[in-house]
């Protein structure tokens, strides 16, 4: 895809930009998204997802009172001695259990980028039939919790008939 501006340099950033339900696409080069002066790159490294992910780690905004900024940046994990501080400024984890021992700290950013704390993206081919049954099984589950709240028995014993199957049938595949 050619960039939209010059129609000479292929795109190599695209921006999306959503205002009050409406979406604009902009496809550029990076050239042309510098000379734009609605985006801005003053960074060295301006596109690195490390340098995104600690901007969005910028407490100052969310966080009103010095001494919650002050305990969160304290944070370590028990693990790698990572601090929340560093974390913040990389953009990288020491450790799996970094994920564990910040977690409260992530729950809110990751809202901010995904608009949930749950991922609900692809599944790998390999696994991907035990997730499927799993997630399958899951929004059953709920449906049927709705329906027993609404006193739809009927409709309740249909799901749950349907979700004992499914549970048998993921128990054979070894879930």
């Amino acid at each position: 895809m050619l960039c939209e501006k010059c129609q000479v340099r292929p795109a190599s950033l695209h921006f999306t930009k959503i205002i009050n339900g409406l979406k604009n696409e902009l496809h550029l080069c990076e050239q042309c998204a510098k000379e734009n002066e609605e985006f801005s790159f003053e960074s060295q490294d301006p596109f690195s997802f490390h340098h995104l992910l600690s901007g969005l780690l910028n407490f100052d905004q969310m966080m009103g009172g010095t001494s919650i900024k002050t305990n969160i940046e304290s944070l370590r994990c028990k693990a790698c001695g990572l601090t929340f501080n560093q974390f913040k400024k990389t953009g990288k984890f020491g450790c799996n259990d970094c994920y564990q021992h910040f977690e409260t700290q992530l729950e809110p950013i990751f809202r901010r980028v995904h608009g949930n704390s749950l991922h609900s993206g692809k599944v790998p081919v390999r696994s991907g039939g035990k997730i499927k049954l799993k997630k399958e099984i899951d929004t059953l589950k709920n449906r049927l919790q709705e329906k027993v709240t609404a006193e739809e028995f009927e409709e309740a014993a249909k799901l749950r008939d349907e979700i004992k199957k499914l549970e048998q049938k993921f128990s054979k595949n070894g879930g």
